[in-house]
């Protein structure tokens, strides 16, 4: 199977020397939308790349979801020109083709990607507005490049491989420190018109609500966010409140150090301020759950993210809740609410394997510029010899 070290062979012999296989090899298109059924898609190795606000996670992946390496560093400082994110991106996918036989390259991205998968529209942690990292990284890599939200990367490596399993109607949702979403449908990733499809974290669900950095007031995720949580932990700490005292003697005192991992961690040994926290936030994941059933209607939510790491203390309130809240409740059928599978590195496993959809139609058609080469080659032979032969068809004869 031919991989960017193949490509440079042809163009060293026309140039009569020898093969020199650079890192900076030039590949052009492939394709922008999953054309062909994840059950056609090549089994090769491809890297996925989850961009957080602070991490980059690159790892290469198999065809059946499986993380052959995994490299992390840190995401660049958000001031930082994009040129340096793409650096850190280039870095990572030259380390690890170092050792294997990479094919693709898929890449999850915290922000707003246009329906080509092309641009990155807006990355509220990154210096990217309206920034063309498909083509950038296609320029300085020799492997196809596909991009896409890293909510939507996430819910398609859940259907593929873990809680979505099975599921034709599946809706992902990813609790960090705001709310992410992704709706999978048939097989395919409803991005919308223009891309942005899933932001459910900004549907408004107490007017006049708690200020958004969005710039609206009462978002969804200003009630059911790890931000929400930490928020609420430390108004009771800050006011003294009787309620908080095991939180404030863990971090004794020092209230930035309240995080949502040290409040699940207490809830887990049975504090009870952080169980309420954790029960307050799991009801308002139910209200928003039962709003987006009544849109969209689907048979699994599966719920993600590092809020997620709760689990029954967070996802046991959401479907008493969603029971509550969901419209018809008692006369249809209820969708399934379960906690994602896959953990942190959803979104780099998914990525891979959407990389791995658009391999096959950059490997059809290298495959035809190969032959179209080896034709004039065998045509320019015969013409040197003398042997009669005929002129191969050129790209503009529409019988080729």
């Amino acid at each position: 199977m031919s991989t960017y070290r193949d490509l440079a062979l042809p163009q060293a012999l026309r140039a009569g020397g020898t093969p020199r296989y650079a890192r900076g090899t030039v590949l052009r298109t492939v394709g922008t939308r999953e054309r062909r059924s994840h059950l056609t898609a090549p089994r090769v190795p491809t890297v996925g790349i989850d961009i957080g606000g602070t991490k980059v996670m690159a790892g290469v992946v198999d065809a059946d979801g499986n993380i052959l390496e995994k490299l992390r560093t840190e995401t660049p400082d958000k001031s930082k020109s994009p040129k340096v994110v793409e650096d850190t991106i280039v870095e990572l996918v030259l380390d690890l083709a170092d050792r294997h036989d990479v094919h693709a390259v898929g890449i999850g991205a915290a922000g707003w990607v246009d329906a080509d998968r092309a641009r990155v529209l807006f990355a509220p942690h990154l210096a990217w507005r309206n920034e063309p990292l498909r083509d950038a990284l296609q320029g300085r890599l020799a492997v196809p490049v596909m991009v896409d939200n890293d909510a939507n990367t996430a819910a398609w490596a859940e259907w593929r491989f873990g809680a979505g399993r099975g599921e034709d109607h599946l809706v992902m949702i990813t609790l960090g420190t705001g709310i992410g979403g992704a709706i999978l449908e048939d097989g395919q990733v409803k991005r919308g018109k223009y891309g942005v499809a899933g932001e459910f974290g900004h549907m408004q669900v107490v007017p006049g609500g708690h200020r958004c950095p969005c710039g609206n007031r009462g978002c969804w995720e200003q009630y059911s966010s790890g931000n929400a949580l930490v928020r609420e932990a430390r108004e009771l700490a800050a006011a003294d409140s009787p309620v908080a005292y095991e939180i404030i003697e863990r971090v004794k005192g020092h209230i930035p150090d309240i995080t949502g991992p040290l409040i699940t961690e207490l809830a887990r040994e049975g504090d009870a301020m952080s169980i309420e926290l954790l029960q307050d936030i799991g009801q308002w994941l139910g209200v928003g759950i039962a709003n987006l059933a009544a849109a969209l209607d689907p048979s699994c939510f599966v719920i993600g993210g590092g809020v997620s790491a709760a689990d029954d203390l967070l996802i046991g309130p959401a479907r008493d809740a969603f029971r509550r809240h969901l419209t018809g409740r008692g006369y249809r059928p209820e969708a399934r609410i379960v906690r994602a599978q896959l953990g942190p590195e959803a979104g780099m496993v998914g990525a891979a394997d959407l990389a791995r959809l658009v391999a096959r139609r950059f490997r059809r058609a290298n495959r035809r510029r190969v032959e179209r080469y080896e034709r004039y080659e065998r045509y320019a032979q015969a013409l040197r010899t003398g042997t009669s032969a005929r002129a191969p068809r050129t790209p503009e004869d529409p019988s080729s």
